[in-house]
């Protein structure tokens, strides 16, 4: 099948509220096809520090790095590792750090890859090609762990239903393909929406757990607010609830969001000063014109804060739990 070519979501909208400004350095954390990176270095003399976990984006990004001439670094890695790699580089403190939450337009369409089973392909899902794939999950994680992947990933409420059928069918024989587990999804947990296949959610949840997609995503914003200077903006787009509610909480507890003295009882801790600002209607939503020329636009969301002087705030367990999967004596599907 041929790639449909990538199409930066809310791209326009990223950019203003990064409030990109001539010479300015930058991290395009989620680097894809390079929309964004493109849109940041359309600025006078901005430089560019890109990341991307998938070598076949690094490879294509090739051109654009010898075209820039030294304004853009593009390094294979994850976006966990954004401060470290920002800091190696001397590449800090930045103006901007601009998440793009999600699998690209190219991965999804490459059958390959094993990420949609809109077309045949092995049951893989590994953005790096390497690690444990969506086969080795479906193949060797007992039924309770599967549940929890599909509930609290994909929030598939069939969920034990389609953990129980996999086990059992897995001992006939192991699920390989794309195919194979989404015809059986639809088989034992049948759709009543016409707009949605039977296995969308589970393949989500699939992907996310393959991939450590909620805990990459909340040490990328934790890197970033490490390396914002102060008045730099973070800006992220995410495409389904989950990444939202992250993000969502994440700048609600570093903005301060909601603490008032009075909430708090005598003796109790002063919060730390917070260390994003967040401003304007949030959060912003693809125009009915981006849906309608890009369909997969429709779920995005963004977010922006603007960084304070103030340091960084530790790790709040609240946040730690929204990324794992919870203890198996509470409620499932």
């Amino acid at each position: 099948m041929t790639s449909a070519p990538h199409i930066p979501v809310l791209r326009d909208e990223a950019m203003a509220a990064l409030s990109v400004r001539p010479g300015g350095r930058y991290i395009d954390a989620t680097f894809g096809a390079g929309g964004y990176t493109r849109a940041l270095l359309a600025q006078p003399d901005t430089r560019v520090l890109a990341l991307d976990r998938d070598r076949t984006a690094l490879k294509a990004g090739g051109s654009l790095v010898d075209e820039m001439r030294g304004r853009l670094t593009l390094v294979e890695a994850r976006f966990s590792q954004l401060e470290d790699i920002a800091r190696a580089q001397g590449f800090a403190p930045v103006d901007g750090v601009v998440f793009d939450i999600g699998v690209s337009s190219m991965q999804f369409d490459e059958a390959a890859r094993g990420f949609s089973f809109r077309a045949d392909g092995p049951l893989d899902m590994r953005m790096e090609g390497r690690g444990r794939s969506a086969a080795d999950i479906v193949n060797g994680a007992d039924e309770e762990t599967l549940a929890d992947i599909f509930y609290f990933y994909g929030e598939e409420r069939a969920a034990r239903r389609i953990a129980r059928a996999i086990v059992h069918d897995r001992e006939i024989a192991p699920f390989e393909t794309t195919r194979a587990l989404a015809e059986m999804i639809a088989r034992v947990a049948p759709n009543r929406a016409i707009d949605i296949h039977p296995a969308t959610k589970s393949f989500q949840a699939l992907r996310i757990a393959v991939n450590d997609e909620l805990q990459e995503l909340l040490n990328g914003l934790i890197g970033a607010e490490r390396l914002l200077a102060a008045g730099g903006r973070l800006v992220v787009v995410t495409f389904h609830s989950l990444e939202d509610r992250i993000v969502k909480q994440f700048l609600a507890e570093r903005s301060g969001r909601g603490e008032t003295g009075s909430r708090r009882l005598p003796g109790e801790a002063v919060p730390p000063a917070p260390s994003f600002v967040c401003e304007g209607r949030q959060p912003i939503t693809p125009t009915h014109a981006e849906t309608a020329a890009n369909p997969r636009a429709r779920s995005a969301k963004l977010r922006y804060a603007t960084r304070t002087a103030s340091a960084p705030y530790p790790l709040d367990e609240r946040l730690a739990r929204l990324v794992r999967l919870p203890d198996r004596d509470k409620g499932k599907a």
